[in-house]
């Protein structure tokens, strides 16, 4: 909703002051669907031209991210901390007994309590690699946290192609949008023996297309990736949580304060209140390991 709502106060602000001023809508709407041809169509073909088809996909996915905003929500990060508790807890109880929810966390009753989490991949990865790990006697805290920090790392890089990709669009819009004056330029050098109120509003059409690209440019595809690129590294702090509590537990700290030691390390905004994670935890508790 914010987002159609910035949307909504561009167009208000630029075209009302615009046409507060005194200007008229008409040349701009004329040329408007040629310069949009021209500047969307060559930057439609660079985007194409600079990425493979996976990328694409990925990043019109991930245009939704502008209006839908994080993937995880405070539910989740409160569900991710009694999963972890409920698999630290049961595999220093009985760590014969976790192998078959590391293994194949899709057939997990723990791991089943927790939909939305068993479907992120990466998520689960993270999990069931760094507890299998501990389970190999592969337990240097330092080693491990390197090792997830690398994996973690791998995947936000993934993640921030697509911010990446319409930046570099929005880089390029301004050019384009030259590119299609010019050659309105060269349209109206191609009739200058027309009346000046003519070769006026050739001149004003042609100054559409530097108008289109900036206002493109910086008006929407440039937000677009910034906003992309915020919500990634909000989705981050997800994984990051998942990073703090397991290294905790490979320094053989008390389930409890495992889990405290990710939730004081969840950013503010996100982070469940002791209470509700305390409350969320006791139905866990209640629960045979």
């Amino acid at each position: 909703m914010i987002g159609i709502i910035g949307i909504v106060i561009i167009f208000a602000m630029v075209f009302g002051g615009y046409m507060a001023a005194g200007g008229k809508m008409g040349i701009i709407l004329k040329s408007l669907p040629f310069e949009m041809i021209m500047i969307g169509g060559a930057a439609t073909g660079a985007f194409v031209l600079a990425n493979d088809m996976a990328s694409i996909k990925h990043t019109l996915k991930d245009v939704g991210k502008v209006f839908k905003g994080p993937k995880w929500k405070p539910d989740d990060y409160r569900d991710l901390l009694c999963l972890l508790f409920e698999l630290i807890r049961l595999a220093r109880q009985n760590p014969v007994a976790i192998e078959e929810h590391i293994e194949a966390p899709e057939s997990s009753t723990i791991f089943g309590k927790y939909p939305k989490i068993l479907a992120d991949h990466a998520a689960v990865d993270i999990i069931c690699d760094t507890m299998r790990s501990a389970s190999m006697n592969y337990d240097d805290p330092m080693q491990v946290e390197e090792v997830i920090d690398k994996q973690l790392e791998a995947n936000y890089q993934h993640a921030m192609h697509s911010s990446h990709a319409m930046q570099s669009v929005a880089d390029a819009m301004p050019a384009l949008g030259i590119v299609a004056a010019v050659l309105g330029v060269i349209k109206t050098m191609g009739s200058i023996d027309q009346p000046p109120e003519i070769l006026g509003k050739m001149i004003g059409g042609a100054l559409v297309g530097t108008f289109l690209g900036v206002f493109l440019s910086y008006g929407f595809i440039a937000p677009f990736a910034s906003r992309m690129k915020a919500v990634i590294d909000e989705d981050s702090q997800f994984y990051k949580l998942i990073r703090e509590v397991l290294v905790a537990n490979l320094h053989n700290h008390a389930t409890n304060i495992c889990i405290e030691v990710g939730r004081q390390n969840t950013p503010h905004h996100i982070r469940p209140s002791f209470a509700a994670l305390e409350e969320a935890l006791k139905s866990v508790k209640s629960e045979p390991a």
